[in-house]
């Protein structure tokens, strides 16, 4: 699917499965490839027809969801690095623009079944990243995730949850109010419709995606067999940095952690700065708490309009903003991705606002 995507558009290819007709050849297929894509066309096409995109759509804008796909200025440019892998679209819920929140972020995973000292070490991490306006992109499981996106929140930022279901499904079910903290300060993610249920291979299939969002993943606590090395493999195939966490060398669970190190070339990391020293560009000397990540000096002209458009405390649309700010709206969507990596605007319910600790609420 991916390929005939990628060669023949979206559009031509939803078509053909509603309509019931042949889908297009692929460039460069061998016999084995079309008879796999013959097999499952028909499967395709029953899904396709069973589906009102209208209803869809308007039952997730009831819950607070929204559809965005490739092209559109809140799709993630390094999801693209997956190529034929790619999602085909994501369904998002929450009040961070998932591009923006993913232009300075880590992915953070691990075990499940944390020790203490694991969660203790997931939750330091990521509140210590929050602190130096780094986002934590994780899976909203029990253990290693469920500490990243509590520390992440403790700090400040906005963390993303990537999870394996439809967004109208909790799951793990005790994770339900860190959901909604999630939707209310950052991004739930899933590439799956409302209704859909999990299952282990999701879970793995999803990885892929925590991987690609970030420019770099840290593993804090993980096992031989865990899953958090699945998101290792693809963040190493993805040539992005890899780094994990040491633990104990009697503690099974921190097992997979030191093969990371010894094996995989990973980098060992053990707090906020290690993980910063290595994503950071080089000799930048990153903030050590609140405020934003540049400086309104360092601001363009265009920027600076955009910047004083915003709106202290309730929050306002792009069209308003670009209007008031004399650009177009493409310039203006611009503007605002860079103004809100920089630490000085934020996503809300009615569009854009200036962040509450960056400081520009006293002008």
């Amino acid at each position: 699917m991916g390929a005939l995507i990628g060669e023949h558009g979206a559009a031509e290819i939803w078509a053909a499965l509603r309509a019931g007709t042949k889908l297009p050849d692929v460039e460069g297929t061998d016999t084995q490839q079309r008879s796999t894509r013959t097999a499952r066309q028909e499967r395709w096409r029953a899904r396709a027809q069973g589906i009102d995109p209208d209803a869809l759509l308007s039952a997730s804008a009831e819950m607070g969801g929204r559809l965005v796909v490739p092209g559109d200025p809140e799709w993630p440019g390094r999801l693209d690095r997956l190529g034929q892998r790619r999602p085909y679209a994501l369904w998002l819920r929450g009040v961070q623009d998932l591009r923006n929140a993913c232009l300075r972020s880590v992915a953070m995973v691990g075990s499940r079944a944390a020790t203490g000292y694991g969660l203790h070490v997931a939750a330091d991490l990521a509140c210590g990243l929050a602190e130096r306006s780094w986002s934590v992109v994780s899976g909203g499981a029990y253990g290693i995730d469920g500490a990243a996106h509590r520390g992440a929140l403790a700090g400040g930022a906005p963390t993303v949850a990537v999870l394996a279901c439809g967004l109208d499904i909790d799951y793990p079910r005790g994770h339900e109010a860190l959901f909604v903290d999630i939707a209310a300060r950052g991004t739930l993610v899933s590439e799956h419709p409302r209704g859909t249920v999990p299952t282990r291979h999701g879970f793995l299939v999803r990885n892929r995606i925590i991987a690609a969002l970030t420019p770099g993943t840290v593993v804090v606590e993980a096992g031989l067999r865990s899953g958090a090395l699945n998101t290792a493999r693809h963040a190493q195939d993805l040539c992005s940095v890899l780094m994990a966490v040491p633990g104990p060398v009697t503690s099974a669970l921190s097992a997979g952690c030191h093969r990371l190190l010894r094996e995989w070339q990973a980098a060992c990391v053990t707090d906020a700065a290690d993980v910063a020293e290595q994503l950071g560009p080089i000799g930048e000397e990153l903030r050590p708490g609140g405020g934003t990540a540049l400086a309104r000096d360092g601001l363009d002209e265009e920027s600076r309009r955009v910047l004083d458009a915003v709106p202290d405390r309730r929050g306002t649309g792009t069209a308003t903003i670009a209007l008031a700010a004399d650009l177009d709206l493409d310039a203006a969507l611009g503007r605002l991705g860079l103004l809100a990596a920089g630490g000085f605007i934020e996503r809300c319910a009615e569009g854009w606002r200036t962040r509450p600790d960056s400081g520009m609420q006293e002008r």
